[in-house]
């Protein structure tokens, strides 16, 4: 395959044109909505540092030592010895951990919003200040430096007998451009000689479709399907036009291709998600239920004599136990069943959600189900 070197600023202009004219199906998705340029991602940093100014509600430094630790490196930092044994007792502060996104293309100057979280037992960060802490990415270097003013969502108070009231989470809050940039991160979207798409889905469809589209559109050969989430575009050199290039590629509309038969069943809550592709072979199934029903009757047995020495009173219970078994209903799954067909014949026996699910793990089992059946 040959590096495109260079596209001129007319063939630019003739293409976003293209784009603009051009009807797409009215199913079709933009692919900036598909799918992403491999390379140009986030990336995450995390922090440690202190939060200071707190109205009595930090870390209780006997069970968090790292708390103090850090406080007397802080203060030697700045020229102010501890004597040794010292035991400082600090309500004011906590230590807390700092996250944040940093965004591809990045540059230094720019600010981030952080995340801030205790990791010690401090009760709320509400009014505290966090004090310049660095911010490292997974290669171990520092990206940016945050420091601010906390704004935190949650409250809360308690009384001297010990009773006590929390209104979200006190102990967690944010910093709006908390962070300033520091060190952008080397990225090689105008190192590559192509540009290669990642599907968000994977899909061999919807990827050959969208290979197909940017050949019809910029030309054959200018794009290849490499599996079900890669399809590499080559792309122009010089990094204006490739920008503008991204740019025009990202408005183009593809129709996806339909998704894979799937019935979702969420185990705990009995949320039952079937796609429209579902459907069934032909099978018969019975839907019954039996109810058991046991209630006790408190009473009392007295001797025959009120006060006869003979006998005592003693408590007891009398137990009926009634069995109802309603009848039971069977219902008929003709070949091609779609999706209304399944959910209308459940509902007219009155299954609940977790009879669903069985009778759809039932019918896996059978093999009377063409869909796969995800459990989660």
């Amino acid at each position: 395959m040959q590096t495109m070197t260079r596209l001129t600023r007319p063939v630019c202009a003739l293409l976003i044109a293209a784009l603009t004219f051009a009807s797409p199906p009215a199913t079709a998705e933009r692919v900036k909505d598909l799918a992403t340029v491999e390379g140009v991602r986030d990336n995450q940093l995390v922090g440690y540092g202190l939060v200071v100014g707190l109205n009595g509600t930090g870390d209780q430094t006997t069970q968090t030592p790292f708390t103090v630790q850090s406080i007397i490196n802080m203060l030697t930092q700045f020229g102010v010895t501890i004597p040794p044994g010292t035991n400082l007792q600090l309500k004011n502060v906590a230590a807390v951990t700092i996250q944040a996104e940093l965004p591809a293309f990045a540059k230094p100057g720019q600010k981030l919003d952080v995340t801030v979280a205790s990791i010690g037992n401090a009760k709320s960060l509400r009014g505290g200040s966090l004090l310049m802490a660095p911010l490292r990415g997974a290669d171990g270097n520092v990206y940016a430096v945050a420091q601010g003013n906390l704004v935190v969502g949650g409250f809360g108070a308690s009384g001297s007998d010990g009773s006590s009231i929390t209104v979200n989470i006190p102990s967690a809050g944010r910093i709006p451009n908390g962070a300033i940039v520091e060190r952008k991160v080397s990225n090689e979207f105008l190192t590559r000689e192509s540009i290669r798409l990642n599907l968000h889905t994977p899909d061999f469809t919807t990827s050959t479709r969208l290979a197909q589209q940017i050949n019809a559109t910029m030309g054959p050969g200018t794009a290849i399907a490499i599996d079900s989430v890669s399809v590499d575009v080559r792309a122009p050199a010089d990094p204006a036009q490739r920008t503008s290039y991204v740019a025009a590629l990202e408005s183009l509309e593809v129709e996806p291709g339909e998704v894979q038969a799937k019935v979702i069943v969420n185990s705990r809550s009995g949320t039952v998600v079937i796609g429209a592709n579902v459907r069934v072979m032909p099978a018969a199934v019975s839907h019954g239920s039996l109810v058991v029903t046991i209630s006790e009757t408190p009473f009392v047995s007295q001797p025959i004599a009120p006060f006869g020495r003979t006998g005592q009173t003693v408590a007891s219970s009398d137990s009926q136990v009634s069995i109802d078994d309603s009848d039971s209903r069977m219902f008929l799954f003709k070949p091609g069943t779609s999706l209304d067909d399944i959910v209308q014949a459940v509902n007219r026996v009155g299954a609940a959600p977790g009879d669903l699910v069985a009778i759809l793990e039932a019918l896996k089992q059978a093999g009377a189900l063409r869909a796969e059946l995800v459990i989660i």
